[in-house]
């Protein structure tokens, strides 16, 4: 009965990276305006804003690479397949018409890594998380207007 198990430890381990990536764009002086968000069109995990500009962020974590030599963060930021950046694009365009505070907002479409350390204390400190700052992926939005 391991795969229950570790489908479980997955999906919480993967909020608790939606909660830390919530609270690094916090901290940057964004506004979560949801976490989780679904229509047809799709799921953005965060939706952030900050002056004129909303986030929809999409959160990667990753205990390592795939395969070996490769970097936990580019394991997780290759895990974004053009597929999933136009879907995600879609819903945000979705989430930024269906609110009026929202319509006039420059969509972007950012990914926030969270990683474990590959070198440091063990003990205490082997559950404290690394994260990468917000990649862009500018591609996502000429996708969905073809």
């Amino acid at each position: 009965m391991r795969p229950p198990r570790d489908r479980q430890r997955a999906y919480l381990s993967g909020r608790r990276a939606e909660r830390i990536a919530c609270w690094l764009l916090r901290l940057k002086g964004y506004r979560i305006l949801a976490v989780n968000w679904r229509c047809t069109a799709g799921e953005v995990d965060i939706l952030a804003r900050r002056g004129r500009v909303l986030a929809a962020v999409e959160v990667k974590r990753r205990a390592g690479g795939l395969v070996a030599g490769e970097a936990a963060e580019d394991a997780a930021l290759f895990a974004i397949s053009p597929h999933q950046q136009a879907r995600v694009a879609r819903a945000a365009a979705t989430f930024a018409a269906r609110r009026s505070d929202c319509r006039a907002l420059e969509l972007r479409l950012d990914a926030i890594t969270v990683t474990s350390p590959t070198s440091g204390w063990r003990g205490g400190l082997a559950r404290a998380l690394q994260w990468g700052w917000p990649r862009h992926f500018p591609a996502a939005w000429q996708a969905d207007s073809r």
